[in-house]
């Protein structure tokens, strides 16, 4: 089983960097509560945050499929249909990102754009900070 998911990546709800450390070989990231260090199962955390970014996948497959395709120089109907067939079966594509990980470099490619967990003490997520898109409106 790989570390968690998105380390380096969560902080508390005090703007704090969230530790991450491993017990009984099970990854937990680690919020320090005024001294007292809760250990949070990685899983309970990763699963909310795949979560909330299937939900914003959700009814826009479409429109990502076809993006997708162009950003890969891919827009035959093929290539669609591919990206189209993985978007359908996006659970067992998130399952499986769970079982692998995200490599490092991956991670901190997210980092840079801005890409940020916020949790509470408890595990929950409170928010999820996402780089934007670009917008299809001129400069204002």
């Amino acid at each position: 089983m790989p570390g968690p998911l998105f380390a380096g990546l969560v902080i508390d709800e005090n703007d704090q960097a969230v530790e991450v450390a491993m017990i009984g070989g099970e990854p937990m990231y680690v919020v320090n509560d005024a001294g007292f260090r809760r250990h949070i199962p990685a899983e309970h955390v990763d699963r909310q945050v795949l979560a909330l970014m299937k939900d914003q996948i959700t009814g826009h497959e479409d429109l990502i499929s076809e993006q997708t395709a162009k950003m890969l120089g891919q827009e035959d109907i093929f290539s669609r249909a591919i990206i189209d067939n993985q978007l359908k079966n996006i659970d067992q594509q998130l399952e499986q990102l769970l079982n692998t990980g995200i490599p490092d470099e991956g991670r901190a490619y997210m980092g840079m754009m801005g890409f940020k967990i916020i949790i509470d003490f408890h595990g929950d997520v409170v928010r999820l900070d996402q780089p934007s898109g670009v917008s299809d409106e001129g400069d204002e």
